[in-house]
């Protein structure tokens, strides 16, 4: 009886460990030495687990259109350091500082987002050597 109840409970810690063995590190995905900063209109807002993302029309010196995906940290975190989803309402021109991704795609780990009322925020960024990261 006891190796069954530890054999279960064995399962049962593998199956709950395997969503935390899906998360990634900074550097999987993003690229330090490629700091961006992208000045745009906001589109679209998740604001879900295990990140929160904002997307935003950026319009590119030859004038394409691109919408970018920035990658901030939780949703828990975020709200620790005073951002509300209210603060992303669709149309509001932002600027963001991050870094780019890796594969080249349209996409960054946001490292501050300043608003149009003069807030510039710390948005949870992944790189532990980010600006404002806590160390």
């Amino acid at each position: 009886m006891k190796s069954q109840s530890f054999r279960v409970l064995s399962v049962a810690f593998t199956l709950a460990s395997l969503p935390l063995s899906a998360h990634h590190a900074f550097s999987a995905e993003y690229a330090a030495d490629k700091p961006i900063t992208l000045k745009g209109t906001l589109t679209k807002v998740e604001w879900v687990n295990p990140h929160g993302w904002v997307y935003l029309d950026v319009k590119e010196s030859d004038g394409k259109v691109v919408n970018w995906a920035v990658e901030f940290g939780s949703p828990n975190a975020l709200l620790r350091r005073g951002l509300r989803k209210s603060d992303f309402p669709p149309g509001l021109e932002v600027v963001v500082d991050g870094y780019r991704a890796k594969n080249g795609s349209a996409t960054i780990n946001g490292t501050s987002v300043r608003l149009p009322d003069g807030r510039d925020l710390y948005t949870g960024s992944s790189n532990p050597n980010a600006p404002g990261a806590e160390k």
